[in-house]
């Protein structure tokens, strides 16, 4: 209700407002300094022609300027540009390594992409089988790039969860 409340405040007597602005008087070019006014007054008195040049219209631009037709078209309407945008190339997809991901709403992934849940899997693997998950066997199990693979293992660890026994086995105790 205040959208349209201001809408019918901002476009009350638009028009009117709109054709007074346009018949005000348009501003008068800043003042330029009294060196430069000399110096203009001094060049335009030496060289009369630099003035016509001025004053001259060119016949030729006025030729080509009533040559300059518009043609103008409404917009496209937003259902085309919408269907347009919605319309992609069809990517290559792959399934989900495992079955325990039967939780998780992801039924396939595209090729040379993994989920979490895989980063943290093959993460594991290769830290706990080094000799059998390398990374050319990776980048072959999740298509992705090797060098990827590469960087990934080198970058990137898993936690590592260590419970560590008290050294003494005195408890603290409450008072």
């Amino acid at each position: 209700m205040g959208a349209a409340a201001a809408r019918a405040l901002r476009n009350f007597n638009l028009e009117n407002r709109a054709e007074r602005e346009i018949s005000r008087m348009k501003p008068s070019p800043a003042p330029r300094h009294p060196s430069t006014k000399s110096f203009l007054r001094e060049q335009m008195s030496q060289h009369p022609e630099i003035k016509e040049e001025i004053d001259r219209k060119d016949d030729k631009l006025l030729s080509l300027l009533r040559d300059v037709y518009v043609d103008s078209r409404d917009p496209a309407s937003s259902l085309q540009v919408k269907d347009a945008a919605t319309r992609q190339e069809p990517k290559e997809l792959r399934l989900v390594k495992g079955h325990d991901f039967s939780m998780m709403n992801i039924k396939n992934i595209p090729k040379g992409k993994i989920s979490i849940v895989e980063a943290l899997t093959l993460l594991n693997n290769h830290k706990l089988y080094p000799e059998t998950w390398t990374a050319e066997k990776i980048a072959e199990e999740y298509y992705l790039e090797q060098k990827d693979v590469k960087s990934l293992l080198k970058y990137f660890v898993t936690f590592e969860v260590k419970i560590c026994p008290p050294e003494d086995k005195k408890a603290i105790s409450s008072k």
